[in-house]
């Protein structure tokens, strides 16, 4: 069986062993870690993660196995056994990391997992500067052991994935990495991130309508910025934000949870959070005008937030409506003057695209800085976007390859 990248299936047995295969080279340190997490994603102490120098946690639940190298191929081999008596533990995240900064271009990276005489290829995408990669998932749903092929890159490695599940790192000056890595489990000293560029065009304010393809735009940054999302009634629309940290956590805000990921309407004490259900427009029996609904996303911005990305979501459940036939659009206030308004008008008829990105939000030294996207899902996903930071240090968005939403 082949599993695409994003996607899930349920596992034969609840025991099994995952393989990763690459090209061997000394130009590179490659090294497995695997995260055991607790129903919200994050470990629950120093013995929350299995690697090389803590090879098993006390249930057991996942075991290490030293890389063995050939000729022209290295594997790393992590057995797992996950059961609903492994509660609290109720996923696996098993991760790669390239150590000596080279990143995972060129390495022909490959993965199996087999369980119950059964093997399921993951197919992976390509990488170049990542210095962090997801693998895949093991995890408990209705008391059935699934596996997910994530193959998600992080550009800040380690740091980035402890960041993301809940292990504290110690930032300090970038230095020249000894051979063998840090034996400390939950504090791994990393380089300091890497700051948000600064940006060389002055700010604009009113109102200014911005479409995909044109240059971003700097407003000000003010104590809170809302960003909400409308369309005409008729429809069921649902908006959620991603949140990428400066760490290279994300963080989803949502009213409603997806496969693996709780609900989470509010993150760092209204840092963002979600304003609520859908906000009718009101209308009179006499007016031409159709109704509008929309959904609040309230950001305040502070150093921990890298980017914030609202989505607009129909759920098939929620029944069919394109994007174009219900004038989706984004506004982005500031509260001091500045509204950007972003038109999803590059969407067709299509009542079988359920995801639209219509653009980014980064914060910046120089304020917040403003970009179209529209980005639509793939005909039929119902998979959520992942953000990342690519070879040129922009953060994007990848469709379509992050967990599936929960039934609505």
């Amino acid at each position: 069986m082949e599993l695409q990248k994003g996607g899930n299936c349920a596992l034969a047995a609840s025991q099994g062993t995952i393989y990763i295969k690459h090209s061997a080279s000394s130009q590179v340190d490659v090294n497995l870690t695997a995260f055991l997490l607790d129903e919200t994603g994050k470990v629950l102490g120093d013995e929350g993660m299995v690697f090389f120098n803590q090879p098993a946690d006390p249930q057991h639940i996942a075991r290490f196995t030293a890389p063995k190298t050939s000729a022209d191929q290295t594997v790393h081999q992590l057995d797992f056994s996950l059961r609903p008596a492994s509660q609290p533990i109720a996923k696996i995240a098993i991760t790669l990391t390239e150590d000596k900064g080279k990143g995972f271009a060129g390495l022909d990276l490959s993965a199996e997992v087999h369980c119950n005489g059964t093997v399921t290829v993951l197919t992976p995408q390509s990488f170049t500067t990542e210095k962090g990669i997801i693998v895949a998932e093991v995890y408990l749903r209705n008391g059935q052991c699934k596996l997910r092929s994530v193959w998600q890159g992080f550009a800040t490695g380690l740091a980035g994935l402890c960041g993301m599940y809940g292990i504290e790192v110690e930032a300090e000056p970038e230095t020249e990495l000894a051979p063998s890595p840090t034996p400390a489990p939950t504090s791994v000293p990393i380089s300091k991130p890497t700051p948000a560029p600064s940006v060389n065009f002055q700010k604009v304010s009113g109102k200014v309508d911005l479409t995909k393809g044109q240059k971003a735009v700097l407003i000000e940054k003010t104590p809170e910025i809302t960003a909400s999302i409308s369309w005409n009634s008729g429809t069921d629309y649902d908006v959620y934000a991603l949140v990428l940290l400066n760490d290279g956590t994300q963080v989803d805000v949502a009213t409603f949870g997806a496969e693996g990921v709780p609900a989470r309407p509010n993150f760092d004490n209204g840092a963002v959070r979600h304003g609520g259900d859908v906000k009718q427009g009101k209308s009179s029996f006499f007016s031409e005008k159709p109704k509008i609904s929309k959904e609040e996303i309230k950001i305040r911005l502070n150093d921990r937030i890298k980017a914030v990305v609202p989505v607009a979501y129909s759920a098939q459940s929620n029944g069919s409506g394109s994007f174009y036939r219900y004038k989706v659009s984004m506004m982005i206030d500031n509260h001091q003057g500045t509204e950007i308004h972003i038109p999803a008008e590059n969407a067709n008829q299509n009542d079988a695209i359920y995801t639209c990105v219509p653009g980014i939000i980064i914060n910046t030294p120089d304020g917040v800085m403003i970009k179209a996207l529209e980005y639509y899902s793939q005909q039929g996903s119902e998979n959520r976007p992942i953000l990342f930071v690519n070879a040129q240090g922009e953060v994007d968005v990848r469709m379509d390859i992050g967990p599936m939403n929960d039934y609505k």
